[in-house]
């Protein structure tokens, strides 16, 4: 899988979005080791606490699969169905991500239709805890 066919599934995981509140539209491809991928989207809810992240959509999809290892995440954002600019993932779904990824894990953060910047997930969340600290 290449790291832009990986962008086009968190575009296309992005049309899923329900976001009636926020108007952000955000869809996130988890490449797991073994070649699959999991794709997800932001869903809003009234009560905005139970609203839940394109990233974690992905990642709780895998896990719920038996996926314990990954390699790259794709995530594609904008307003109103239209990818643009920057949607990196919030301070919670870098820890989720953080739980089962490894640090220098690729994170590529789509700012267009065929544009994305690259990052890892140890740049995302710097001096971050893990499994480690706690076994």
């Amino acid at each position: 899988m290449t790291n832009e066919e990986l962008c086009a599934l968190a575009r296309e995981a992005a049309k899923g979005a329900y976001c009636p509140y926020s108007h952000c539209t955000v869809g996130a491809a988890l490449l797991t080791a073994d070649g699959r991928v999991y794709t997800g989207c932001n869903i809003e809810n009234a009560a905005y606490g139970s609203t839940i992240c394109a990233e974690r959509v992905a990642v709780f999809k895998a896990v719920s699969d038996g996926c314990r290892a990954f390699a790259a995440l794709a995530v594609a954002g904008g307003r109103d169905g239209q990818i643009a600019g920057l949607y990196p993932p919030c301070g919670a779904c870098r820890q989720v991500l953080r739980e089962f990824c490894p640090l220098t894990m690729p994170v590529l953060l789509v700012t267009g239709e065929t544009t994305f910047q690259t990052t890892t997930l140890g740049e995302l969340l710097p001096y971050s805890f893990g499994p480690e600290q706690v076994n």
